[in-house]
């Protein structure tokens, strides 16, 4: 599934990009996310398109940005417009990162793109990826379930966990949840998670 998620954004990424570069609902997440983040320090993002907003958002306020995505075009895309960064062409489902690397961690509208045991595994890697005090922000679906959405007119494919399976992960992970809403309706009606490794 992952495989054809990543043809999909392939084959529609100019406009996929062109769309996102004109909508920010996670803005106000965003800056919650980087209040306990230390300017210079470093960020991973999970998914991270061509970018724009939030690599954008992000490394304005003085952060070092390593982005990862499975479309080469959305790797080409942010390679071009920051270039002083790292940007990794990899399958988030499969990334593996260093211990302890990163201050903070970004999955949006990423996550949800993985089959169930797939979310379960990548929150875990991403614990371990996180400092002490770290904090990782992402949104998932607002219960347990799966679904279908669309992009450039073609299926596209999204699962979620239910809120008790996410805090039972956590647990497991050494995460403290920070803030949670469901159907956030200042943020586009998305759920959101924002985490803290303890």
């Amino acid at each position: 599934m992952p495989h054809r998620i990543g043809d999909l954004y392939q084959r529609h990424a100019h406009a996929f990009d062109a769309a996102r570069r004109r909508s920010f609902p996670e803005r106000a997440w965003l800056e919650k996310f980087v209040r306990t983040i230390p300017r210079g320090g470093q960020i991973l993002d999970l998914g991270c398109g061509g970018g724009e907003p939030v690599d954008r958002f992000l490394i304005d306020r003085g952060y070092r940005l390593t982005g990862v995505d499975i479309a080469p075009a959305m790797i080409k895309l942010a390679r071009t417009r920051f270039f002083r960064h790292n940007w990794i062409e990899a399958d988030i489902a499969r990334f593996g990162a260093e211990s302890s690397a990163y201050d903070g961690i970004v999955a949006w509208s990423s996550l949800f793109h993985l089959e169930h045991e797939y979310q379960d595994k990548l929150i875990q890697r991403m614990a371990i990826w996180l400092k002490r005090g770290g904090v990782a922000l992402f949104n998932t679906g607002p219960e347990n379930g799966v679904s279908l959405g669309e992009l450039g007119g073609e299926e596209l494919f999204h699962a979620s966990l239910s809120p008790g399976e996410y805090r039972a992960i956590f647990a497991k992970s050494g995460l403290a949840e920070l803030a949670h809403r469901i159907a956030d309706p200042d943020c586009g009606g998305m759920t959101v998670w924002l985490v803290g490794k303890v």
